[in-house]
């Protein structure tokens, strides 16, 4: 059943923002819903589907809210609302509003799902958080913009930033350079966070300093690590004895977050992973909290989840298919 939506905004200058580079932005809520939005001025006429159309109606009113309390909209702001607001209860303020740091080109970095607003409240509620799920939910990202902002106002002296050196299918013990360079490799997902978060200049400097370590977690033992925000990325491959290891450095002060994809295990066939292990042996342990992301959640390219999606297919039948 066809409809038609009208609205009037009077704020001109949100409105501007609202609408796009030569209305960019409506023509992609009309490829998003499949409908037609004409203007003028502050008015618009929204037609098409009368669900579709009440459903961008309230898609471009909450954008619009935003945008009048500061919020810088992103080209890809509108995928993310339009998934949001098919989901209950969900509200673009109380998540896109959710400042979590600002990047060195001025981007503001703040949940964009449901699942994310919920693990950055966990981390600011409890001393260790689990974030676990598929690549592209933003686990690692959103802790490394946690610990920039902890370390910037103070709450914290120092970010260690842990990963384990397992080789993703390849053999890279013939590269030359010294240990360090050889691990650096393993890292660089870890720099380029840092980086996109704090300036070059800057974060190399406390990098010198040790205020700011990225370390394979074999450099973690015994160690205490006091008043620091620490992260483990791609816990997935961490052996059962160094997650334990790694959780034991907790000091006074200090927060953990460990992220990791346990459908992507490097390990070697007659190793169990840590994160595993520790999924069942920790959960209900007050303090301590796991947030788990889905294909929902994926903030990349739209490839990516229908990539992932594939997989969990694929995974299914076989899991499926008797012996």
């Amino acid at each position: 059943m066809d409809g038609i939506r009208e609205l009037e905004l009077e704020n001109i200058e949100a409105v501007k923002v609202l609408y796009g580079e030569l209305n960019s932005n409506l023509k992609e809520i009309e490829n998003e819903f499949d409908i037609s939005i004409h203007t003028r001025g502050n008015k618009i006429t929204l037609k098409g589907n009368e669900e579709r159309t009440a459903e961008a109606g309230m898609l471009m009113g909450q954008m619009y809210s935003l945008i009048e309390k500061g919020y810088i909209l992103q080209p890809s702001d509108i995928k993310i609302a339009k998934r949001l607001l098919s989901q209950k209860d969900a509200s673009l303020e109380e998540i896109f509003l959710d400042t979590v740091c600002i990047s060195v080109r001025k981007k503001i970095i703040s949940p964009k799902t449901i699942n994310q607003k919920l693990y950055i409240d966990a981390i600011r509620r409890n001393d260790m958080v689990f974030g676990i799920g598929p690549a592209g939910t933003g686990k690692t990202y959103l802790a490394m913009a946690m610990a920039v902002s902890a370390f910037t106002n103070k709450k914290v002296n120092r970010i260690v930033l842990a990963r384990p050196a397992v080789e993703a299918g390849e053999k890279l013990g013939f590269l030359p350079g010294d240990l360090q360079e050889k691990v650096n490799p393993y890292l660089r997902p870890l720099f380029d966070a840092l980086y996109d978060m704090m300036e070059f200049e800057k974060a190399n400097r406390l990098i010198e300093k040790n205020m700011i370590e990225i370390v394979p977690i074999a450099y973690m033992r015994g160690r205490t690590l006091n008043d620091a925000f620490i992260i483990l990325d791609e816990a997935q491959n961490t052996t059962a004895i160094q997650m334990k290891m790694f959780l034991t450095r907790l000091g006074f002060g200090s927060k953990t977050v460990i992220t990791g994809d346990i459908t992507q295990i490097d390990l070697a066939r007659e190793q169990s992973s840590g994160l595993i292990e520790a999924m069942n042996i920790l959960s209900g342990i007050k303090g301590i909290e796991f947030v788990n992301f889905s294909k929902t959640d994926v903030i990349r390219h739209p490839l990516v989840m229908k990539i992932i999606d594939a997989y969990e297919k694929i995974k299914d039948n076989l899991s499926g298919r008797t012996p």
